[in-house]
C-alpha cells in the first residue's frame, strides 16, 4: 500500500490552500520542505506546516468546515482517478487523533497505537511541547479526519500509476492535491557496506549515489569508529576511503563506482555480488552502545585526591558575610598532606598548588591558585555551577587530561559525521530526534566528559578558534535535545545562559563561549553585564580582537542563523570566509532593491554592529562576501553618491528542524 510521504500546506493570495502529498510505495517517509526524508516504515515522522494562518473559505467555518473540505478532497479524488489513497496514522508528536462529528466508526484513545520511533526512556518534553503548540487548527483537523478514515481504506487495494506518469493531480474547490509516486527501495538479499571518513567529498558522493538508487547500506565512519580503521587496512591494503563492499567482496572506491555506472554494468554487478545472503565475514554494521577500547591513564595525583576527599573536613563556612558551601581551608589541606605523606609544609603547599593547576580544587573566590592559611577552597565537583553542566555525570573525570587539540579535532569529526547522516543537504535543517538516538551522539556525550580538566592554554590561535566554534555548535545541538528550542524570550535565557559545560575546570554557557571568549568579553545584545567579571580566570582564554566572521560560523539552532558546520584548525579562516559568502547568498540575509535604494540585512547584523562597524562600513565590508550579482547591485547603490537606506529584517527564531 502506498504511504503518504509529505504534506506541505501553502496559503495562496486567494486564501486557497495547496496540499502536496508525496507517496512512496515501500516505506513511509516524511520530507521537510527541502525534501529530506526522515522516519521509518509505517510511521509519519514529520509534518511541516509552513503557514499557520490558513483559514477555511467560509468566514464562519471552524474545524467542521475544514473536515468537510478534506472529506470532499478524498471523495473527489477517488471519483476522479478511480484510486483509493492509503492513509496511515499520524506521528506521535502530532495532536491526539479524535473522531470527527458524524463519523460512525468510534476509536477509543486506548485503542490507538502510537508511534514507537523514539524510545520510551528518551525524555524530550520540550521538543514535543514545541510541535504541539505550533500545530494549527487546519493541520489538527486534517490529522483527525485522515486518522478516523484509516480503517475504511486499510483493506482496499491501491492502484499504482505507470512509471511514466509520476504525478497525479486533483483539482478541487479551494484545494489542489498533488501525489508524487516514488520508486520503492531496492531490496537485495546481500548488504552494501562502505568505509568513510568525516568531511570526505568522495564519501559524500558515494552516499548520495546510494540514496539516489534507493539502496539500503551500512556506513562505517573510521573517524567515529577508530578501531575499524585497522579492519579497513586489512581488507583493502590501505587506509584510503571510500571503500565499497558488496557482501564480503570489495568493489572499490568512487572511481570504480563511476566506471561501472558509465559502462552500464553497475546494476548487473550489484545483482551478481548481492545475490546471496550476506555472510558472516562481511564488514559488520556498527553496534550501538559499545565504545572503542581507549587506554585511560589515571592522573598521577588521583590517589592523593582520593585521600583528601575522605579526610578533609568539607563543610559550609562563612566568609565575607557570605555562606560558602562545601569548602575547606588551605591550612586544613596542608595538614592532611603532611600527615598522609609524611612531608614538610613547603612540599605540601607545592602539592596544593599542583592540585589547583590540574583543576582538582579551586579557590572559592578565584583570587589565588593556592595558599596556606585560611583561604577557602572546594573540589571541582562541589562548584555551584556543576548542576547546570550537561557534560557532568555524577563525578569529575580523574583520568590524566588528554591533549585538548586532539579532543577538539575528534569532537569536530564526530559532529560532522552526525550532520552527514541527519542534516539536509544545505545543513539548514537537522533531524534532532534522529541525532539523539544515534551512536555518534552517544559517543559525543561520552567524549565531552574528557573536557573537565583539559589545559586550554596549550591551544594555538587557530586551534582555539576552531575549538570554541565547534564546541558552541555542538552544545547548541545538545541543548535542543536536552532542554528544547528557545521559542520565547524566557526560554532563550535557559538555552543561552543556563545550559553549560565544564571545560578546563570552569563552566561555559553558549553566551559565555560566544560573547565571553569569541567576542572578547563583550556584552550580548540587550544585556547590561559582560559575560565574565574582572578577575575571572576564563578571561585568559578570551580573544584580544573580535573577528566578525565568527558570527557566520555559529549556529544557534534557528532558521535565521547560519548553516551549522564544524571547522578544522588547519583551514578555519578560509572556512569562515566561505561560511560568510554562503550566508549572504540567502535572501533572508541580504537583498538590494535598486528602485527603493534600500539594502535589506538580517537583524543579526544590527545586534552585533559593535563587531561589524557603522552602516557604511558594514555595507563596504559585506561587498567582499557577495556573489557578482549582489555585489554589483550594492556597489551601484553605494557608488552614485545618493542616500542608501538600510532595513533590518526580523530574525526567525523558529527551529532549524
Amino acid at each position: 500500500m502506498e504511504k503518504i510521504d509529505s504534506i506541505n500546506l501553502y496559503k495562496t493570495e486567494e486564501a486557497e490552500a495547496e496540499v502536496e502529498v508525496e507517496v512512496e510505495a515501500e516505506e513511509g517517509m516524511i520530507s521537510d520542505e527541502n525534501g529530506n526524508e526522515k522516519g521509518n516504515s509505517n510511521s509519519v515522522d514529520s509534518v511541516n506546516i509552513l503557514n499557520s494562518d490558513i483559514h477555511a473559505e467560509n468566514e464562519g467555518g471552524g474545524a467542521e468546515d475544514i473536515n468537510s473540505a478534506v472529506s470532499r478532497i478524498i471523495d473527489d479524488s477517488v471519483k476522479e482517478n478511480g484510486n483509493l489513497l492509503g492513509v496511515i496514522k499520524p506521528h506521535s508528536l502530532l495532536p491526539q487523533p479524535e473522531v470527527p462529528a458524524g463519523v460512525a466508526i468510534t476509536v477509543s484513545p486506548g485503542e490507538l497505537n502510537r508511534s514507537q520511533s523514539m524510545p520510551e526512556s528518551f525524555d524530550m518534553p520540550a521538543i514535543g511541547k514545541f510541535f504541539r503548540e505550533k500545530s494549527n487548527s487546519l493541520s489538527s483537523a486534517i490529522t483527525k479526519r485522515l486518522s478516523s478514515m484509516r480503517d475504511q481504506f486499510d483493506d482496499e487495494k491501491v492502484v499504482m500509476k505507470s512509471e511514466s506518469q509520476q504525478v497525479t493531480e486533483f483539482d478541487l474547490s479551494g484545494m489542489k492535491v498533488i501525489v508524487n509516486l516514488k520508486p520503492p527501495v531496492k531490496k537485495l538479499p546481500g548488504r552494501v557496506s562502505f568505509f568513510s571518513r568525516s568531511n570526505c567529498r568522495d564519501c559524500t558522493a558515494v552516499r548520495l549515489f546510494l540514496h539516489k538508487e534507493n539502496l539500503n547500506y551500512v556506513e562505517i565512519n573510521v573517524d567515529v569508529y577508530p578501531k575499524r580503521e585497522k579492519e579497513l587496512i586489512e581488507r583493502t591494503g590501505s587506509a584510503n576511503v571510500p571503500q565499497i563492499f558488496l557482501n564480503e567482496k570489495l568493489l572499490g572506491g568512487l572511481v570504480v563506482l563511476n566506471s561501472l555506472r558509465n559502462s552500464g554494468m553497475l546494476e548487473k554487478k550489484f545483482a551478481e555480488m548481492l545475490a546471496g545472503k550476506c555472510p558472516e565475514d562481511a564488514p559488520a554494521p556498527p553496534v550501538y552502545g559499545f565504545d572503542d577500547d581507549y587506554e585511560e591513564q589515571n592522573d598521577e595525583m588521583v590517589e592523593i585526591v582520593r585521600v583528601l576527599r575522605q579526610k578533609l573536613p568539607i563543610q559550609d563556612r562563612i566568609m565575607r558575610m557570605k555562606i560558602v558551601k562545601n569548602c575547606f581551608s588551605g591550612g586544613e589541606l596542608v595538614e592532611v598532606l603532611i600527615h598522609h605523606l609524611d612531608c614538610g609544609r613547603k612540599k605540601a603547599v607545592e602539592i596544593g598548588k599542583n592540585l589547583a593547576r590540574r583543576h582538582f580544587i579551586h579557590q572559592v573566590f578565584g583570587e589565588n591558585e593556592f595558599e596556606d592559611g585560611k583561604h577557602f577552597y572546594r573540589f571541582l565537583e562541589h562548584e555551584p555551577f556543576v548542576p547546570k553542566c550537561y557534560n557532568f555525570r555524577g563525578s569529575t573525570n580523574d583520568n590524566e587530561p588528554k591533549d585538548v587539540a586532539v579532543l577538539g579535532q575528534r569532537l569536530g569529526k564526530i559532529m560532522s559525521a552526525l550532520l552527514e547522516s541527519y542534516a539536509s543537504d544545505d545543513r539548514h535543517h537537522l533531524d534532532y530526534i534522529g541525532i539523539s538516538n544515534s551512536e555518534e551522539f552517544r559517543r559525543y556525550t561520552n567524549l565531552v566528559q574528557d573536557l573537565h580538566r583539559v589545559n586550554l592554554l596549550n591551544l594555538s590561535a587557530d586551534e582555539k578558534l576552531a575549538f570554541f566554534l565547534n564546541l558552541y555548535n555542538a552544545m547548541a545541538i545538545h541543548a535542543v535535545i536536552r532542554i528544547g528550542h528557545p521559542g520565547g524570550m524566557i526560554d532563550r535565557r535557559a538555552f543561552f545562559s543556563e545550559f553549560q559545560y565544564i571545560v578546563g575546570g570552569y563552566s561555559y554557557s553558549l553566551s559565555g563561549l560566544k560573547d565571553g571568549i569569541l567576542r572578547s568579553n563583550r556584552r550580548a545584545p540587550f544585556t547590561l553585564m559582560r559575560p565574565f567579571p574582572s578577575g575571572d580566570r576564563r578571561l585568559e582564554m578570551a580573544f584580544q580582537k573580535v573577528n566578525p566572521l565568527i558570527h557566520f560560523g555559529l549556529c544557534n539552532a534557528t532558521r535565521s542563523s547560519p548553516a551549522v558546520r564544524f571547522f578544522t584548525p588547519q583551514n578555519v579562516e578560509s572556512e569562515l570566509r566561505y561560511a560568510a559568502r554562503e550566508y549572504f547568498q540567502r535572501d533572508d540575509a541580504m537583498q538590494v532593491d535598486l528602485a527603493k535604494r534600500t539594502v535589506y540585512l538580517n537583524r543579526m547584523i544590527k545586534w552585533y554592529n559593535t563587531d561589524f562597524g557603522q552602516e557604511k562600513e558594514i555595507l563596504k565590508w559585506i561587498t567582499g562576501y557577495l556573489d557578482a550579482t549582489k555585489a554589483g547591485l550594492l556597489t551601484h547603490v553605494m557608488g552614485d553618491g545618493g542616500p542608501v537606506n538600510v532595513v533590518y529584517s526580523s530574525f526567525d527564531w523558529s527551529p532549524n528542524a
